[in-house]
């Protein structure tokens, strides 16, 4: 039997959950139909879910027909919970978008695409409440031709269009071309083959809430999927961490290979001896499908399960011959102060609250020593009440937020070589690394040009992990790094004296030294969030509204109009602080839309990227953040003098270096165009690296 995961994508209130709910029906997994606004859908089960009438975390469900079992996963459709729809794409084999035909594409649902092309996950479109006003079924399809691609294809027409679908059909590939011209027709099988590699989009249209077009979407399912190929050792994706009402750990995995059974002893990655950096046994296993769920002995490649006894993996990690996954794209914009209650002990706190990081990394709490602060970052206002009403329920502490303010991060523009020397006391260490700007969204990536004669190999890859763990901040306003490639390009360590900790002391402090540098000679760069936005106003009102973005510098593109409503329609890309205090009075951008159409405008924002703020200094004035005064993060040197530990500042560190710069000794060496030297440098150059992981963590 076939086994499938499938996904269901939509923007909020396309109707996603209502057509889950009909699949779930027609395939028997269900008794009778729930509705969102009776609060009686069979995935909704939270109480904040129900009450709101929004899917908040994604669910699982378990549906089957004669030939196939399917993984339904019911993701949210809010753009505050866009960091748990990403995170499940990572294990989807299809999905199925959903877009309604009243409102037709969306800022939202334009992202969903690009997130499903980024994870090239082959995709059916269902074009929903067609039974309402709106625009014709031809120009939905213009506009999914537009905007989407030209590849969607009308998979609802009669058979007496027949000839008609399947020459549309082989315009899609090359090979079903072929066959169209050799047969004058093109088999389900073909068909089947182009959609799961993303040559052709099938479109549905119907009506989930009466039950229109949804069983033809079914059989849809049923004819024109293919199981993908999986591996025949074990491997398994972790998509999501949650926890049972008893408080059990729960870790949902997506098993790609081999089989899983009941206390099978998992392990981590392995060092150069062989020694796993963790242990840890499968006590549970568990088969989701809505609230309730089944206990089983094995699964196996295809299987969507849930198991307990791991406590020491995350979403994004790979299990057994699984790569990890990459950094997710979207980001929160936003990062508040958390407000506790008097008297509540800090620290204490923050490590409760840190079970909330382990289920949405994106979170990114952190814990200001000076201050005694706790800071979490938000994608926005829905977001914080759900967050709010789970910290009161789960830990009964009724918390607030402030305002919040703008996540910025940093880079630098140019190359920087830095060092770090640690040797207090019967301690020794020594650093040196190269710092280079990175491909906007690359996150911050790790490598290794040194030979292991020079550092031994373990030594590296200790640096390495230790500083993706331990990353260091910005110097311009102690934001996050991103963009960024760190190279490993010398080191030291002493025979006797050192330790594993000495490594991340030294190279803290020449990461920071280099960073240092990059601030004094203006080479640091501070980035800023931008929103990708859609702005349908009246005509009257386009006048005012690009006036406005103009003043934000944001990009306009030309004006289109919708032609069912009548609305101008600007589209572009703007920053997320204009957007969040829009000047002169700095209040949200969109109650300003609000109050200029007389509520007949609309702004939906998403999150589109990281760039330079051209505010830059303005930014950094006002934060105020002095690197010199950061003591987790110092970027001094220390060095041993008359059997003490003496500190030198990071601008004079550089001439007190027991390992000569690698760049430098470069530079200074004559050219020799030999053939054994053209060699050696290669080896140096293209050495593969000792960890390529790219660094999400705050």
């Amino acid at each position: 039997m076939k086994k499938l995961t499938l996904g269901i994508l939509a923007h909020v209130d396309a109707g996603k959950t209502t057509l889950s709910e009909g699949l779930l029906y027609l395939s028997g997994c269900i008794r009778t139909l729930g509705r969102v606004d009776h609060r009686d859908t069979f995935l909704d089960t939270g109480e904040l879910e129900r009450s709101r009438g929004i899917t908040i975390f994604s669910k699982q469900a378990v549906l089957e027909t004669p030939d196939m079992t399917v993984y339904l996963l019911d993701t949210p459709g809010h753009t505050d919970f866009s960091a748990e729809t990403e995170r499940t794409l990572s294990v989807l084999d299809y999905a199925v978008l959903v877009i309604s035909a009243v409102d037709g594409i969306q800022v939202h649902t334009e992202t969903l695409w690009r997130l499903l092309q980024k994870h090239h996950i082959p995709t059916f479109l269902f074009l929903n409440k067609t039974d309402l006003p709106g625009k014709s079924r031809s120009e939905l399809m213009e506009e999914l031709h537009a905007r989407l691609s030209p590849l969607c294809t009308d998979f609802s027409q009669s058979e007496e269009d027949r000839g008609m679908f399947d020459e549309q059909a082989a315009m899609c590939a090359e090979f079903l071309m072929e066959e169209y011209l050799d047969s004058g027709t093109v088999s389900a099988r073909s068909l089947a083959c182009a959609i799961s590699v993303r040559q052709m989009f099938p479109c549905f249209f119907g009506a989930a809430l009466k039950m229109e077009g949804v069983a033809t979407l079914l059989r849809a399912l049923d004819v024109y999927t293919v199981e993908p190929p999986h591996a025949d050792t074990f491997a398994a994706k972790v998509f999501k961490i949650g926890r049972d009402p008893q408080g059990n750990r729960l870790t949902y995995l997506k098993m790609t290979g081999g089989t899983l059974k009941v206390k099978t002893v998992l392990t981590g990655d392995t060092d150069d001896d062989g020694i796993p950096a963790w242990t840890e046994k499968i006590d549970q296993i568990r088969i989701y499908s809505g609230a309730k769920y089944r206990v089983t002995d094995t699964v196996s490649a295809g299987d969507i399960c849930c198991v307990t006894g791991l406590s020491r993996v995350f979403p994004g990690h790979g299990l057994g011959g699984e790569e990890d996954a990459p950094a997710p794209v979207l980001q929160p914009v936003l990062t508040y102060r958390v407000t506790l209650p008097a008297g509540t002990p800090v620290k204490e706190t923050y490590e409760k609250l840190y079970q909330l990081e382990e289920e949405d990394p994106q979170l990114h709490l952190t814990l200001h020593p000076a201050s005694g602060e706790i800071h979490i970052s938000l994608m926005g206002e829905i977001q914080m009440d759900v967050l709010r009403h789970t910290i009161l329920t789960r830990f009964g502490l009724d918390v607030s937020f402030d305002q919040g303010s703008i996540v910025y991060k940093e880079t630098v523009s140019a190359p920087v070589e830095c060092a770090g020397h640690f040797e207090p006391l019967r301690h020794y260490a020594e650093v040196h690394l190269l710092l280079e700007p990175g491909e906007p969204g690359s996150g911050v990536v790790f490598d290794s040009v040194v030979p292991e004669n020079t550092l031994a190999r373990n030594w590296q890859r200790l640096i390495l992990s230790q500083l993706e763990e331990e990353l260091p901040t910005g110097v311009l306003t102690g934001a996050a790094l991103t963009d960024l490639r760190i190279t490993l390009t010398g080191g030291r360590a002493h025979l006797k004296h050192t330790e594993g900790g000495d490594f991340l002391e030294a190279a803290t402090r020449a990461l920071r030294q280099g960073l240092m540098k990059a601030r004094r000679d203006r080479l640091c760069v501070l980035l800023e969030p931008w929103y990708e936005y859609r702005l349908s106003l009246p005509q009257e009102c386009t006048g005012r509204a690009i006036s406005d973005l103009q003043l934000m510098a944001a990009t306009v593109k030309p004006v289109e109009m919708e032609e069912s409503t009548g609305m101008a329609v600007l589209l572009g890309c703007a920053p997320a602080a204009k957007m969040h205090a829009f000047p002169p009075e700095d209040k949200p951008y969109p109650l300003e839309v609000q109050s200029y159409t007389r509520g007949r405008g609309h702004i939906t924002l998403s999150f589109h990227g990281y760039a330079p703020c051209p505010e830059q200094d303005a930014v950094v004035d006002a934060i105020g953040y002095e690197p010199e005064h950061d003591t987790l993060f110092p970027a001094d040197s220390v060095f041993c003098h008359q059997g003490a530990g003496i500190h030198i500042p990071w601008e004079e560190s550089d001439g007190h270096m027991h390992t000569e710069s690698v760049l430098a000794k470069r530079a200074a060496a004559p050219v020799d165009v030999s053939p054994s030297a053209a060699d050696s440098t290669k080896t140096l150059s293209s050495r593969k690296p000792v960890s390529g992981k790219r660094h999400n963590r705050p």
